[in-house]
């Protein structure tokens, strides 16, 4: 009953978080492109405000936007917050229940550093703290006048981390928590800057005086962030599907940078056409494309069979992949491996996709990065097993392997095994 507890509590908390990051994204992108789009109106006396007219369902929309307080303030004003927050926040509780919980599944791996579930716990949520504060004092710093100097200093910061992020984390846990990091910057930038600013200006104007500038320069500062790394937390929220992309820890840190370049200069494009079609820089197009490229070449190379396919010699195993990160994980991987013959099951009916060179035709890289060619690396996947090939059937998918019941129940017998 745990197993089917974990799962469908996944399910309902990424469905919340996917439902909130598109009213979020789709609410970021349209006062983007409306802001962008906004022209002088005579009625509007100049300076203090401007129009947009949009179609959309059948009818016509005239949008205006005042730069003082206007005569007429509804009370039903609304403010766009609770997409932001409530992202955040369900993001945060699923990589808490995914990868917190049950990190010795997705977020600990032993070959690269052999931690707790407290350790890994406390190291996850104390980067994505500190990673806040620094991002701050950035754009507060003098570095923050500058718009490309700001980000070409962010992309460093964001490169850093999913460096460091590697070096203690799974492959998969490493980019997940990149992600998490850029989501906390925009997260924080509307709670702590972007909110508190505007509440501040709309004060102002209700009582008639001139708000101070700053507070709108810093505001619109931080949601041009947001609107840059929009696309790439999107990438790197979705990248645990992708092995590829985490196939080699070394190579992570060049593919976000890549993704998190390219995406801003997608977002780049749309700004300056929104605001003008005639200067529409189409060349981002090129880069963007040249940066994904990139990406795919790199993460092709962190792979085994993308290595023999591009011509590249065996990658060498890291020491810590042959002595394990201390004694005791040795001791205790030992203890995981499976008997021989559930090594020589799970080798028969699992093993041609799930290994560092699958053999099966058309799969170039072991389905979410996991591998069960060796005892230990089974071992290691004990709880994936049981959730996939035992409770729920699900793997080999369409049972393409023709697994029987009865090794089904091989396995499930071992796994009762290592529960004792």
């Amino acid at each position: 009953m745990e197993s089917f507890v974990w799962e469908w509590g996944s399910l309902l908390l990424r469905w919340l978080h996917i439902v909130a990051a598109m009213a979020w994204i789709g609410s970021s992108f349209f006062f983007m492109h409306l802001d962008a789009s906004l022209k002088r109106t005579p009625d509007i006396p100049a300076g203090e405000g401007a129009a947009a007219w949009q179609v959309h369902g059948g009818g016509f929309y005239e949008m205006r936007k005042y730069f003082v307080a206007p005569e007429h303030l509804s009370p039903d004003l609304t403010w766009h917050k609770w997409q932001a927050y409530t992202t955040w926040l369900s993001g945060f509780v699923l990589l808490a229940w995914i990868y917190y919980a049950q990190s010795k599944l997705y977020l600990v791996d032993p070959a690269v550093m052999d931690l707790s579930a407290p350790a890994a716990t406390a190291v996850g949520i104390g980067a994505l703290a500190l990673g806040w504060l620094v991002y701050d004092r950035i754009c507060r710093s003098p570095i923050g006048q500058s718009e490309s100097g700001l980000a070409a200093v962010g992309l460093l910061v964001i490169t850093a981390a999913a460096f460091g992020f590697a070096q203690v984390f799974s492959g998969r846990g490493a980019l997940i928590h990149t992600g998490a990091l850029m989501a906390t910057w925009m997260a924080g930038n509307v709670f702590l800057v972007i909110i508190p600013n505007q509440r501040k200006v709309v004060a102002a104007l209700m009582k008639g005086e001139r708000p101070d500038p700053n507070l709108g320069k810093q505001a619109k500062q931080r949601s041009a962030q947001n609107n840059y790394l929009t696309l790439p937390v999107v990438l790197l929220m979705i990248s645990n599907h992708y092995p590829m992309l985490f196939g080699a820890n070394a190579t992570i840190p060049l593919i976000v940078a890549l993704i998190t370049a390219s995406g801003a200069v997608i977002r780049f494009f749309y700004n300056v056409r929104h605001a003008d079609h005639a200067r529409s820089p189409w060349w981002a197009w090129a880069a963007a494309t040249a940066g994904l490229g990139a990406a795919f070449a790199v993460a092709l190379a962190g792979t085994a069979g993308g290595r023999s396919m591009l011509g590249l010699p065996p990658q060498a195993e890291a020491p810590a992949q042959v002595k394990l990160a201390s004694a005791d994980a040795a001791l205790s991987l030992a203890k995981a491996s499976p008997p021989d013959h559930v090594v020589e099951l799970v080798a028969g009916r699992c093993a041609m996709c799930h290994s560092a060179e699958p053999a099966w035709e058309g799969i170039g890289v072991a389905p979410k990065g996991v591998l069960l060619d060796t005892g230990p690396a089974i071992g290691r996947q004990a709880e994936a097993i049981r959730r996939h090939a035992v409770l729920t059937h699900n793997m080999p998918p369409n049972n393409i392997t023709e697994m029987t019941a009865d090794e089904r129940q091989v396995l499930a017998d071992w796994l009762k095994d290592t529960t004792r």
